[in-house]
């Protein structure tokens, strides 16, 4: 590895197959302080650079692996799939890109649903995948939030949602926004029941969603440094002509100003969360 950066700092050009490397699987460079690492070891800190403390965003899967107990889980309601009830058509046709989407990421929709144990703890969790269609909420979404919610006040299950999302899905206009109503009464009927639910709000968390289920937790925690927000501060600022706070709309700001309970760091996800359900549930400590 000494060799490469020295030919870096020599001017010594690299060839592009070479250079294509460090902009794909074997490294990784934060975008905040420049730190260079490889992606074996960007991973093994889960997604978190060593150097500043940057979270960078990554998959539910990764979410998964490191929250549940020994990264086993049940996936739950993949059988839901997204429709195009308008038949909407921008530049392309909703439907194209659904099925694009799925072909890039693997994924069915912008939300994946799982249940198993976090320190013994079963637990429902809910990860938003960004990666599809930014996230987007559409009716999918509020369907399977909504179902994961029966399974939570059937099985006397909590519930986590791990947010992340551009907010509600365009292509499906109405259909989408009323999903914020719809998650909204359904996390009543949780709360009626007396199951904790626990919002975890990563960067971004934006529009419809951050109006609805993601500020809704009975415990609200959000990433050092997420930006979390209704319109986007680039909106605000052309809105009311006026330059912003610095730090505006990040977790910092928010739980400054009492929008959020916790700031968390990644590595102390579980053992918050776990520690959180204990004490909500009354289960001994370990």
């Amino acid at each position: 590895m000494s060799n490469w950066f020295q030919r870096m700092t020599r001017g010594i050009r690299t060839p592009a197959s070479e250079r294509r490397e460090l902009k794909g699987e074997l490294w990784y460079k934060c975008p905040k302080c420049k730190t260079i690492v490889t992606m074996e070891e960007h991973k093994k800190n889960l997604g978190v650079c060593q150097n500043c403390g940057y979270h960078d965003r990554i998959p539910t899967k990764d979410y998964f692996n490191f929250l549940f107990d020994d990264g086993q889980y049940t996936l739950l309601f993949e059988n839901i799939l997204p429709l195009d009830p308008l038949g909407f058509v921008d530049r392309k046709r909703y439907t194209d890109r659904i099925r694009d989407a799925q072909a890039k990421t693997g994924l069915k929709e912008a939300i994946t649903i799982a249940t198993g144990k976090l320190e013994d703890i079963n637990v429902v969790i809910g990860g938003m995948n960004f990666e599809f269609i930014g996230g987007s909420m559409g009716s999918v979404v509020g369907e399977k939030i909504s179902r994961a919610i029966d399974y939570c006040i059937k099985h006397r299950y909590p519930l986590i949602i791990i947010s992340r999302s551009g907010g509600a899905r365009m292509m499906e206009a109405a259909f989408s926004l009323m999903q914020m109503a719809k998650t909204a009464a359904k996390l009543t009927q949780l709360a009626e029941a007396k199951i904790p639910y626990i919002s975890v709000m990563t960067d971004p968390t934006t529009g419809g969603v951050t109006a609805s289920f993601a500020m809704l937790g009975d415990i609200n925690i959000a990433e050092p440094g997420a930006l979390i927000g209704f319109a986007g501060p680039r909106v605000i600022k052309q809105t009311i002509r006026r330059d912003l706070p610095e730090g505006f709309q990040r977790s910092e700001f928010l739980l400054e100003h009492g929008f959020i309970d916790y700031i968390v760091h990644r590595k102390d996800l579980k053992a918050t969360l776990a520690k959180q359900l204990r004490l909500i549930l009354e289960i001994p400590g370990k």
